[in-house]
């Protein structure tokens, strides 16, 4: 299942039945709190997630936005009206960042269909496609998650790919060089990791790039389909959004995901005896 779904084809799926499932995710790190732009206007019919409430563990030193436990996470799917057999399509304010995180982890929790609307809510407004103040009662679904069906990396298996295979960092290219550190204990990055920055990924309209270019891109990085490949960010959200880019090149699939290090330079950096490289280079 293609991880992206254009406007035209979201808005055809939601005059159909069953009609996806709908859920908004917009978030910013700096800001202000996502449910404001929900309750201000939203897609028909979709549900508002907190992504640092409701699709994160509390912070601590596993990263400031660790994996949920599973309980919590599947009694937060059910109550916004998630089913297995039932497709899921997740946006945000409209470079797909925060909304991969979404994706990511429901592919994770062992649903096999779900999609990010290429664009976000910016690509729909922008369209002049309806939106709604309402909040909708979805009713609880049956979702149950399966933890463990997008490959997750800890610290030391992230260290081991960036040596075996690829290790690529989402950050801005100031925070992997070492020169900025906002969020952090420390900055610069894990040894032998790559920068590839998630603003890469999209163009300024918000929607994604072409397969052809996005494999490019990554090609230029020194990726290729088949070899172990991980990714990280400060704290495991906007490092999805390489996840999806890679599938959405071709480059991995379903089959063979490349993994998340999920407590990020966050995880890495808190700890003192874990090196940390500064500058253009891996090292």
């Amino acid at each position: 299942m293609h991880p992206l779904i254009s406007t035209d084809d979201l808005m055809s799926a939601l005059r159909a039945e069953p009609h996806p499932t709908v859920l908004d995710v917009r978030w910013s790190l700096q800001g202000p709190p996502g449910r404001e732009a929900y309750e201000a206007g939203h897609l028909p019919g979709a549900v508002f997630v907190d992504l640092d409430a409701e699709l994160a563990g509390d912070p601590g030193p596993a990263g400031r936005h660790p994996l949920p436990e599973p309980e919590g996470l599947q009694a937060v799917l059910r109550r916004a009206g998630v089913d297995a057999d039932r497709r899921v399509v997740v946006y945000d304010a409209g470079d797909g960042s925060s909304a991969a995180r979404a994706w990511w982890l429901l592919r994770w929790a062992g649903h096999r269909n779900v999609a990010v609307l290429d664009g976000g809510y910016a690509a729909w407004t922008a369209e002049g496609k309806p939106t709604a103040t309402d909040v909708p009662e979805p009713g609880d679904g049956g979702f149950r998650v399966r933890p463990g069906s997008m490959p997750v990396v800890d610290a030391d298996e992230a260290a081991k790919l960036a040596r075996v295979g690829v290790l690529l960092d989402a950050r801005a290219p100031e925070r992997y060089r070492g020169e900025v550190e906002p969020m952090d204990p420390r900055a610069g990055h894990v040894p032998g990791a790559r920068n590839a920055p998630f603003s890469a990924h999209t163009g300024e309209s918000g929607r994604w790039h072409s397969p052809a270019r996005l494999a490019e891109h990554f090609a230029g990085l020194g990726v290729r389909a088949g070899q172990p490949i991980g990714a990280y960010c400060g704290s495991g959200v906007t490092a999805c959004s390489v996840l999806l880019a890679l599938e959405h090149a071709g480059i991995t699939d379903a089959r063979n995901p490349a993994a998340l290090y999920a407590g990020s330079w966050s995880n890495w950096s808190a700890d003192p005896d874990r090196p940390a490289a500064t500058g253009e280079e891996p090292g």
